[in-house]
């Protein structure tokens, strides 16, 4: 990475600023300068035509100082000497009367989970564009009953660099690629949709290979296809069968967000105050891990220079720790997780999920499936709602069946799944032992901020979950 980029290309003279970030931050418990570049591109393939070709670069910083509970946070997308001493003395301020020490800077690391690959430059536009074409002409030669196909590309290279007082840098080079697809698909006046996609942080290349795309698309094809054979969903209290893989993302919102330190330094999670208590059924281990190479989530160093980690949350049931940043680890008098996040310049770091996910069992799918009298099995999920406070949460599933007598039956359509994620945790029965991650689609929303993350789980059978449905 090139060391220069925010001062000699910019104009910025490194020991000014340095001098600036010092003088910002006594007093303070911690805090430091973000200096971002990023160019960003995406593509949108619509009804047989490029619809939309966006390129963006953004360029700014971030400068913060904690003290205490209180932040002063203050940023700019103007890179100059005079905007970073403007926003000093605005943060300066929330030390006054407050006689911190800085504390002690994040530890380094020789890791590098993804290369300096430009996705933006790893294929010609028109290779770019010539993708979308084929996975359209594709879809469309697949099946007489498709009526639309969206595709979707997009890609990023996010360059950062963190000062800190006393003059310690950390720097990142950060690329993400994402495609996705979407088709509809209509018989006899009936239309029905199916999606797929997948990513992580890396080039074009992956993506580019008809093999990868072809799947996509056959996935994509293959949810649509079966939706319209779905019949109404039943209603009631029953027993749910959640495939692997993306319905993790239930995992991720109704206990996730649930672990993040913030909430339970400020008591307003569910499991606040429940360390080293049983929070899940035996055999329920839960893990968020950043350092899984190349995967969307997965981050070198966080947005305070921290490392990530693999961080056990929950072992067999057992609440072992939270997700933390520098702030609320300090005020818990915990240790920082590498979980520190920020959407971007323009926004402070707070605690957030990275690859967040529950480590297989000892049962196989099918003996899941088969342990089932009457219930359902949802493979894929869309929106869904969460309480963080009280663990309540609603998730539509857009892929589901149901189980009959040991086996999957007919699809269904309009299923919701309604419950309480603390409580969900225990009435885990069956874990599977087919653990998998996401294709790489997550993006997690929090306080208006959002950053990609994964998710992952086995197949799981819970009993005793709220289904709402549709059948009359």
């Amino acid at each position: 990475m090139d060391g220069d980029l925010f001062f000699d290309k910019a104009g910025l003279d490194r020991g000014n600023v340095q001098a600036i970030i010092d003088d910002a931050l006594i007093g303070s418990d911690d805090g430091e300068l973000f200096l971002e570049f990023c160019r960003s591109e995406s593509f949108s393939f619509d009804d047989g035509r490029l619809k939309a070709a966006t390129f963006d670069t953004t360029q700014g910083f971030g400068l913060r100082a904690v003290a205490g509970e209180a932040t002063g946070y203050a940023h700019a997308n103007e890179l100059s000497e005079d905007a970073i001493r403007r926003a000093a003395e605005t943060v300066k301020a929330v030390a006054r009367g407050h006689s911190g020490s800085l504390a002690l800077s994040p530890s380094r690391t020789n890791a590098k989970l993804y290369g300096d690959t430009d996705p933006l430059a790893s294929a010609a536009f028109a290779a770019k564009i010539g993708l979308l074409e084929e996975m359209n002409a594709y879809a469309r030669s697949k099946d007489s009953r498709v009526r639309q196909v969206s595709c979707m590309l997009a890609g990023e290279h996010q360059t950062i660099e963190i000062l800190r007082a006393g003059g310690e840098t950390w720097r990142d080079i950060r690329p993400l690629v994402r495609i996705g697809v979407s088709v509809v698909v209509e018989e006899n006046g009936r239309q029905e949709s199916g999606s797929h996609g997948g990513g992580g942080r890396s080039g074009y290349e992956t993506y580019l290979k008809p093999q990868y795309w072809k799947d996509a698309v056959d996935e994509a094809l293959r949810q649509a296809l079966v939706n319209l054979e779905s019949v109404p969903a039943p209603a009631g209290e029953m027993t749910v069968v959640l495939g692997p893989g993306w319905p993790g993302i239930l995992l991720h919102e109704a206990i996730g967000h649930g672990l993040e330190g913030d909430f339970n330094r400020k008591k307003t999670s569910a499991f606040a105050g429940l360390l080293g208590e049983r929070v899940a059924a035996p055999g329920v281990t839960v893990v968020d891990d950043g350092t899984i190479g190349g995967r969307r989530g997965s981050l070198t160093i966080d947005d305070e220079g921290t490392p990530t980690t693999r961080t056990v949350l929950i072992e067999d049931g057992i609440l072992k720790t939270y997700m933390q940043d520098r702030q609320n680890a300090r005020l818990m008098g915990m240790k920082a997780t590498g979980n520190g996040r920020r959407e971007s310049h323009a926004h402070s770091v707070m605690p957030r999920m990275t690859n967040t996910y529950m480590l297989g069992g000892n049962a196989s799918p099918e003996e899941i499936l088969a342990s089932v009298d009457k219930g359902i099995y949802a493979v894929n999920f869309g929106g869904g709602q969460v309480d963080i406070t009280s663990g309540k949460f609603v998730f539509s599933c857009t892929e589901a069946y149901l189980i009959d007598k040991g086996r999957k039956g007919a699809p269904i359509k309009g299923a919701t799944l309604i419950g309480n994620g603390p409580e969900a945790l225990t009435r885990v029965a069956m874990i599977g032992n087919d653990m998998k991650l996401d294709s790489g689609i997550g993006t997690c929303g929090k306080n208006g901020q959002s950053v990609p993350v994964g998710v992952g789980q086995p197949t799981l059978r819970i009993d005793g979950l709220t289904v709402g449905g549709t059948a009359a």
